[in-house]
């Protein structure tokens, strides 16, 4: 029984993520799930006829394999730890929190592009961008760098941020490791091109249920951090409860929606993937034109919105366990 232990692991992992973010060459398991995804795609499209039944079968078992072997592992880590020595255990799970939390890198990846294009170097701009958007960058110009950078790290807010802490301040570790295993799925074959057309539907899926709350509560959230920010508060809530419904997913336009709000202009819209331009409606008022800045100003709405969301967190762990201590493992 751990849910003091794993509140606790929350607020240190948290911490962890503002101070050290995620650096480069540390073990991750985010890059665990992956390979065990591409691991597995091939034996299982192998394993099932050829047709578009057996693709969704193939990716249906996926979605139930990779979810469930990654909790399986966090949630053995963290109790064999524990039992080795608690404090041992609140070491492992504080780092587990904090390998699934975005905060600091979603800034310092935001961040690279935003000093590239205020040095005036559009090229190292749109190259920075490609390390964090799916779209074409080679032919953006500084407005169409500058919104893919905010776009994203709106979006992040909420599946590398707000989403996690919720789940962890649910189930500890080992369901935000769940969760991000459903959002990495999501990520690597939830298109819906030829390829993936029906061996993502699962994932895809899975990903939009364990979203829909979250992806409300961080566009919340946000409304609230942008008044907080000094930015526009009442524009963030009357732009998301507008334009949320204008993407395809039932989730990611929420936070899009509040930071175009906040921020005052105009975001989303068509855009080149893979060659082939994607016609995509646009979110907010261009009541300005966009600017470097802005990415600066997202990235400040960014954190915020995480001190509103963990707050939250911890107000939902410590109201869970007035009904009595939680198992690690639910």
């Amino acid at each position: 029984m751990l849910t003091s232990q794993h509140l606790a692991a929350l607020a240190l992992g948290y911490a962890l993520d503002l101070v050290v973010g995620d650096p480069h060459g540390i073990p991750h398991p985010v890059r665990w799930m992956g390979r065990l995804i591409s691991a597995l795609e091939p034996p299982l499209r192998a394993a099932f006829p050829k047709t578009d039944k057996g693709e969704f079968a193939a990716g249906a078992v996926l979605a139930i394999v990779v979810p469930l072997v990654s909790w399986a592992v966090a949630a053995a880590v963290v109790v064999l730890a524990t039992r080795v020595n608690p404090w041992l255990g609140l070491a492992v799970e504080s780092v587990v929190c904090c390998q699934m939390l975005a905060t600091k890198s979603l800034r310092d990846e935001s961040m690279r592009v935003h000093d590239a294009l205020a040095a005036g170097d559009l090229p190292a701009a749109r190259k920075a961008v490609s390390m964090i958007v799916g779209r074409d960058t080679q032919g953006l110009d500084v407005a169409g760098v500058t919104r893919a950078a905010v776009e994203t790290v709106a979006e992040n807010s909420s599946d590398g941020v707000v989403a996690p802490l919720l789940y962890m301040a649910v189930g500890g570790a080992p369901l935000g490791v769940l969760y991000k295993a459903v959002n990495t799925m999501d990520s690597m074959v939830g298109y819906k091109n030829e390829r993936y057309r029906r061996f993502g539907t699962c994932a895809a899926r899975m990903d939009d249920v364990l979203n829909l709350v979250p992806a409300r509560v961080s566009g919340a959230l946000m409304c609230a951090g942008a008044a907080l920010a000094g930015f526009d508060g009442r524009g963030a809530w009357r732009i998301m409860r507008r334009d949320h419904a204008k993407h395809l997913s039932p989730n990611s336009a929420y936070t899009e929606a509040a930071c175009a709000g906040a921020l005052r202009v105009r975001l989303a819209g068509d855009s080149y993937y893979f060659g082939r331009l994607v016609h995509k409606p646009t979110l907010g008022d261009a009541t300005r034109p966009v600017e470097p800045r802005d990415i600066a100003r997202a990235n400040r709405l960014l954190y915020v919105t995480s001190l509103l969301g963990f707050a939250l967190s911890l107000a939902i762990g410590w109201a869970l366990g007035l009904f009595g201590e939680v198992p690690l493992w639910l």
